[in-house]
């Protein structure tokens, strides 16, 4: 829970705060823009919630929190928001929320299928998120971009009885997964379903492409809000810079409109100029 006594000093002042324990995972800054703003290495409240729209965002943001930095002092009823998740961001698409400390905040998705439930990389194994995803359906996939944002795939595959997808390059970080992915690819996972070969954050990291509309793209690229353009991180890549910029380029071959990251804003954009940002960071890349 967030200390009141930490708070970091632009927080403007009021009943929700961001203490010190932040890691600047950008978590609350994509679910709450109008309240949270980022400072240095962290993220602070820079306007106390104007509207009850606002608030109900604020406090999913809190839930969502992956360190527990984000505090409220109002009287409100968290536990009727943990009900919220996971948010819609465009059916069947989700956002579980509960992000996890042991992918440094990073994102996970769920997709509502008639022929079983996708869960892509994980949250946090909390009661109120998994009794939501039982209540949906369970899940019967779970997609794996890369090793490090694996944070509790095991625990929900046990739990659901899940078969968890991964790249034999990452295999180490999950070695009991159920379907091994093995050479170049692409791969086609079921109709509908693409894993895409995206190397270079790590050697075996991959995207997964769902009805050449929606691209889960872990740590491979996000999108850039101040910029307002697609963007990769050098300085988080841990394998080869090189490859992760050929990979990138070879994306362009593919059609899809929106990008849903592990870390950063996702995005929807006209497929055409998706595939324009695409060649463009690709680009600047090398």
């Amino acid at each position: 829970m967030a200390n009141p006594k930490k708070r970091v000093p632009e927080n403007v002042p009021g009943d929700f705060f961001v203490d010190s324990t932040c890691i600047d995972c950008d978590a609350c800054r994509q679910i709450a823009p109008a309240v949270f703003a980022e400072a240095g290495a962290t993220s602070f409240v820079k306007a106390q919630p104007a509207s009850m729209a606002d608030r109900r965002q604020a406090l999913q943001a809190l839930l969502a929190c992956p360190t527990g930095s984000i505090g409220c002092l109002g009287d409100d009823d968290v536990k009727a928001v943990m009900e919220d998740f996971p948010l819609v961001i465009e059916e069947p698409v989700y956002y579980c929320g509960y992000n996890s400390p042991k992918s440094y905040g990073g994102n996970s998705y769920f997709i509502r299928h008639p022929a079983g439930n996708w869960l892509i990389d994980s949250p946090k194994f909390v009661t109120p998120l998994v009794r939501r995803l039982a209540a949906l359906g369970g899940i019967a996939h779970i997609f794996l971009t890369h090793r490090d944002d694996v944070a509790d795939a095991q625990r929900f595959a046990e739990h659901f009885g899940s078969r968890r997808i991964i790249h034999r390059d990452e295999l180490s970080s999950q070695p009991g997964a159920e379907v091994v992915l093995e050479g170049a690819g692409p791969w086609e996972l079921a109709p509908g379903f693409l894993a895409v070969p995206t190397p270079g954050h790590t050697k075996g990291h991959c995207a997964l492409l769902y009805q050449e509309r929606f691209l889960f793209t872990g740590d491979h690229l996000g999108w850039e809000r101040d910029a307002k353009q697609l963007s990769a991180s050098e300085d988080y890549c841990w394998y080869s810079w090189l490859q992760q910029a050929e990979s990138m380029a070879s994306l362009a071959e593919f059609h899809f409109e929106w990008v849903l990251p592990g870390h950063g804003q996702k995005v929807h954009l006209p497929a055409a100029e998706m595939r324009g940002q695409i060649l463009r960071l690709a680009k600047s890349m090398v």
